[in-house]
């Protein structure tokens, strides 16, 4: 099923996120971990991509067992950075052998060693290959604080509508912490034309070091409401898990009742986050 076909639906819609080991004897406990993850029927879910294509072939296992053995649609990623033509073409074959109808085309982080192909500069040269090449639904990320590269929001709304109108069928963004955040980019972006569905991505935090981590990664700002629950939990693993998916499970609460109907969780692999989050929206999400 294409995900843009489901993002049609008038009900609230979550997925997850899930990604593939960094070595293939890892995978097993990694295709439990998304499978399970599969049970709690999500209306779809997504697999990275590693750096460079480093996860390729797992990715694709990954993706096939999550679509094929739970039944549930999935969003394969795929980055551009330093591929060829003819390697994203086999990647595209590839999905489409294993029945994958819906992609998420990135640029991807540029290598230490520098490019060793200049066939995509950017994610929009990759979504216009992929909409002129194939039939896949197309989906694409987003950054409601600007792209850490992007020295102007405005800037990179407008990059953010070119990629859009090379071919993009959603969108999803890198994750925030403050919703007022994403209203505000939310208007910006409809004010500049972008009228596909932008997906909401929510991180639990559920450690100290993931939260230092993940701000490092994206330049994410982080409210003072949440520095001090990880300041009072954060020495306190159990304590800090929970406070972690309530504040994330707050936020999605929060999207839903300003009219925000499609929510995506980034669960890294973690079943039990997964599940507790869907808990606590259980009656949210069917309201």
């Amino acid at each position: 099923m294409f995900i843009r076909d489901i993002l049609q639906k008038p009900s609230v819609t979550i997925s997850f996120e899930v990604f593939p080991p960094k070595k293939a004897d890892g995978f097993e406990s990694v295709r439990d971990a998304a499978l399970s993850i599969a049970s709690l029927k999500p209306d779809f879910m997504s697999v990275t991509y590693g750096a460079g294509g480093t996860t390729a072939g797992l990715t694709f296992e990954l993706s096939e067992a999550i679509q094929n053995q739970a039944g549930i649609p999935t969003l394969a990623h795929l980055t551009c950075v330093s591929s060829t033509r003819e390697k994203v073409d086999n990647i595209l074959e590839e999905y489409k052998k294993r029945g994958i109808q819906n992609v998420l085309a990135l640029r991807g982080d540029i290598p230490p060693t520098g490019r060793t192909s200049f066939d995509f500069d950017h994610a929009e040269d990759l979504v216009r290959y992929i909409r002129a090449n194939s039939d896949l639904c197309i989906g694409g990320a987003c950054y409601p604080e600007g792209h850490i590269e992007c020295a102007h929001k405005k800037d990179d709304i407008s990059y953010l509508k070119q990629k859009v109108d090379a071919g993009c069928d959603f969108l999803t963004t890198q994750m925030f912490f403050d919703n007022n955040i994403f209203y505000n980019f939310l208007y910006w972006a409809r004010e500049a034309g972008i009228r596909v569905p932008i997906i909401p991505g929510i991180m639990p935090i559920t450690n100290a070091k993931q939260l230092s981590r993940s701000v490092s990664l994206s330049g994410t700002n982080v409210p003072e409401s949440f520095k001090a629950i990880v300041d009072t939990f954060g020495d306190n693993p159990n304590a800090m898990k929970q406070a972690g998916i309530i504040y994330a499970s707050q936020q999605i609460i929060d999207l839903i009742a300003n009219g925000i109907h499609h929510i995506h969780v980034y669960s890294m692999n973690k079943p039990d986050i997964a599940e507790a989050i869907c808990k606590n929206l259980s009656e949210v999400i069917h309201e």
